[in-house]
């Protein structure tokens, strides 16, 4: 088609096989489109093709992604917000004959139906970080490490330490929104503990959210990234372990002498842990 539509927040440009939607960084703009930048979407990741009227004098051209075609819409699980769909392009009422028959024409290229056994769209690519309410989470495209925040962890996962969870030893991501309460991301292995703790906040593969921490627009890309090399990296991948700072090292084993003293860390944890501390280094 080779034609562009702006819209508010975002320009599509539409081609013979996908449709380019390239996202405005003003500050009116969902903080979500101004990390994703732009998206290319196939043709062949589209089920259908809305138009519905929206609000104050607008109507909404929208893209319904197939089932399983794009690893964000699958972290999201339906908890994104109208306004923060990536998928949705407001305009004026004024242009609805014209969204009509962009909406027909690209109806008309839609070459498949029905859910995909791989990902068809693009996530940020790693290595990706944000902050959590208790911790430091990060990803390098092979591994996603969880840094436990001295003020906010709580005494089960410095127990447990920082931790490295290899992609290939994962089977999902569950990503829970900050903007619900006890939003958070946990990581699903494939071979599940005897004894996980269930809330988030007491389980080590889990990283908890609260005001100001883990926001939608860095929490959610980061699960997709994570979600997609999952489902497409081989398992039988073996992680390198990386040394540890020294100085991270010592930090740790004060914190754990700490609880050690108010008695939420016995002996034998104590010393134990402490070994295990002095063992990375």
């Amino acid at each position: 088609m080779g034609d562009v539509l702006a819209g508010f927040h975002a320009v599509w440009e539409f081609e013979s096989d996908s449709v380019l939607i390239r996202y405005e960084r003003g500050i009116r703009t969902p903080r979500l489109f101004q990390a994703l930048g732009e998206r290319r979407i196939p043709l062949s990741a589209v089920e259908d093709v809305t138009l519905t009227a929206g609000r104050r004098g607008t109507v909404v051209l929208r893209l319904v992604p197939r089932a399983g075609a794009d690893p964000l819409m699958e972290a999201a699980a339906g908890q994104l917000k109208e306004g923060s769909d990536p998928y949705r392009l407001v305009l004026s009422a004024d242009r609805e004959t014209l969204a009509e028959y962009y909406a027909d024409e690209l109806k008309g290229l839609l070459t498949g139906s029905g859910p995909v056994d791989r990902y068809l769209v693009a996530v940020p690519e790693a290595p990706l970080h944000f902050k959590a309410a208790d911790a430091k989470a990060s990803f390098d495209g092979t591994s996603v490490q969880f840094r436990w925040s001295w003020t906010g962890a709580s005494s089960a996962k410095w127990k447990a330490g920082d931790q490295s969870f290899p992609v290939a030893g994962l089977s999902g991501v569950e990503w829970r929104s900050p903007e619900v309460f006890e939003g958070h991301l946990r990581l699903l292995p494939r071979e599940a503990a005897a004894e996980r703790p269930a809330q988030p906040d007491q389980d080590p593969a889990s990283v908890v959210f609260g005001l100001g921490y883990g926001p939608v627009h860095e929490s959610l890309p980061f699960a997709a990234a994570v979600l997609a090399a999952v489902r497409t990296r081989p398992s039988s991948a073996v992680p390198v372990p990386a040394r540890r700072d020294p100085a991270d090292i010592a930090e740790r084993i004060r914190h754990l002498g700490e609880l050690h003293q108010a008695g939420l860390v016995t002996d034998e944890e104590f010393s134990s842990k402490k070994a295990e501390l002095l063992a990375e280094l």
